[in-house]
């Protein structure tokens, strides 16, 4: 495998095909999906699979977990989490991966929605991120600045805890709600002040020498991933069993992953058009680390309490009882989930 580092200019035109590519994922529906159709299957039924760029599909046929189904994955791609639930609660997708705020959102509206599987990794590569020639040196500077976040998505709660720790309110500060590729060419223009965002946009901005992390969630933030199912599918006997043998797929293919994160990195940078060493940095500053866990009373606490973070910022029009939106049925054998570190509530 090349090791050579990519040029600058090179680089930063991989992050604008990149942006590119993400605005065109959700421009074919309101849901904000680009279905990809069918893949591997021989039976009648066809699960529909709500994805991300370089994500559970990609994982899933780099592990060679794609083969010998005995049912057809219908793929539909998304800019990120809440256009994606939007989808599960419309019927138009079965089951997809998010993080761990977007599943918050979608309770607060009423979604159809039932959280059926957990991953717990670090959140070093959730960060926020400035300029690399900004004066910012400390979050508790970022008072009258302006920040771009994805709304209702975990960089979301990242800002906001991360703000909380350094003294500061979310009103303290100007926040501009932009979807990742919008708010990377803000962030790379220099109309915000700040990015807060998630891998593989900071090892991008990282690796191209056009910023520095100012903060990461490390250690304030829960570091979950959830799969989300649509109850109505739970419902159907066959989709339940499908559901099933796709959640066992994706853990084998994630332990796969941490034996072989260099063959990870290589397939990510393909499907996504990310240079190798981007890749490769995001792989192990974030993927490499995530272990599957059951969904357990301590998981339902922490999101709770990001769901009464909000509700208390008046985000999230109504309380959530996040235990409602959770299934235990699929947890198996796997071991239990690490409660995230409590912030303080806000005054």
């Amino acid at each position: 495998m090349r090791r050579r580092l990519v040029p600058t200019t090179l680089l930063a035109l991989s992050l604008l095909s990149l942006s590119l590519l993400l605005t065109a994922c959700g421009a074919d529906s309101a849901a904000g999906a680009a279905t990809r159709g069918g893949t591997d299957g021989r039976g009648s039924l066809t699960l529909d699979v709500g994805d991300q760029k370089g994500g559970s599909e990609a994982v899933l046929h780099a592990a060679g977990e794609l083969d010998h189904l005995d049912y057809t994955i219908k793929w539909s791609t998304f800019t990120s989490g809440p256009p994606l639930l939007e989808a599960v609660n419309a019927g138009a997708v079965d089951i997809g991966g998010v993080g761990n705020t977007p599943p918050v959102f979608a309770a607060g509206a009423g979604s159809k929605i039932t959280v059926v599987a957990a991953w717990h990794g670090t959140s070093k590569g959730d960060a926020i991120l400035v300029p690399k020639d900004s004066e910012l040196t400390a979050p508790s500077q970022l008072k009258g600045r302006s920040i771009a976040v994805a709304q209702g998505s975990s960089a979301h709660y990242q800002l906001i805890a991360s703000l909380e720790k350094a003294g500061l309110k979310l009103s303290d500060v100007k926040v501009k709600h932009l979807q990742p590729a919008d708010a990377l060419a803000a962030f790379t223009g220099g109309k915000v002040d700040a990015w807060a965002v998630w891998d593989p946009y900071t090892s991008q901005v990282l690796q191209a020498g056009q910023g520095r992390v100012l903060t990461t969630g490390d250690g304030i933030t829960n570091g979950l991933s959830f799969q989300v199912a649509a109850p109505s599918s739970l419902k159907d006997k066959r989709k339940a069993a499908a559901v099933k043998d796709y959640l066992g797929r994706l853990r084998r293919a994630q332990d796969w992953v941490h034996a072989h994160p260099e063959a990870w990195a290589e397939v990510w940078a393909k499907d996504t058009g990310l240079p190798y060493e981007v890749a490769l940095a995001s792989v192990r500053r974030t993927n490499a680390s995530r272990v599957a866990v059951a969904v357990d009373q301590p998981l339902i606490d922490s999101e709770q309490q990001i769901a009464d973070t909000f509700v208390a910022l008046g985000l999230i029009p109504r309380t959530v009882d996040f235990a409602a939106f959770v299934t235990t049925r699929f947890n198996g054998n796997l071991p239990p989930s690490t409660s995230a570190p409590r912030i303080a509530k806000e005054s």
